[in-house]
């Protein structure tokens, strides 16, 4: 009887582990949704990178003051994404993309590679050859003043199939 209840007692907490184990906040995460996140791999070019601080007093245009952004994508969701600006040395980026269902919407999400236990929730738009990414306050970094220490903002960035 003594091995029963042990047995019972490590499925129970086998299963809860499992079950609080999945998701941040019990939240379901998943690769399917609006689009599977799988149709985002392969290499991507961005035609316009706009960033605007939270205070809503700083903004830019990266591409348009000659900056690129380059992004790979794994059919896992893993991304890379290189931000290079025209005015100061380039940075790489990454992280995983997939869909939270959050009261029966899905939610396009990131867990960048720098906050591992976290995730934002982003716009996702994807047709054959392009992907609009936007985001809301706090949703991203960039350094407008270039003195090393990136400043929260909102972002929105256009990629092109390449």
């Amino acid at each position: 009887m003594r091995t029963s209840v042990k047995a019972l007692l490590f499925s129970t907490i086998l299963v809860l582990f499992v079950a609080f184990s999945c998701s941040e906040g019990g939240e379901p995460v998943t690769k399917e949704g609006p689009f599977n996140i799988s149709e985002l791999a392969g290499n991507w070019e961005a035609t316009s990178a706009y960033f605007r601080s939270d205070d809503g007093n700083t903004d830019i245009e990266l591409i348009g003051e000659g900056g690129t952004v380059t992004m790979t994508v794994q059919s896992s969701g893993r991304f890379t994404m290189i931000v290079d600006p025209a005015d100061r040395a380039s940075y790489t980026v990454g992280g995983e993309m997939f869909w939270e269902i959050w009261e029966g919407q899905y939610l396009f999400s990131i867990t960048w590679d720098v906050e591992p236990d976290d995730w934002e929730n982003y716009g996702a738009t994807l047709t054959d050859t392009t992907l609009l990414i936007s985001g809301s306050f706090g949703t991203a970094e960039y350094d407008f003043d270039n003195d090393g220490t990136p400043e929260s903002s909102t972002l929105s960035i256009d990629f092109t199939r390449v």
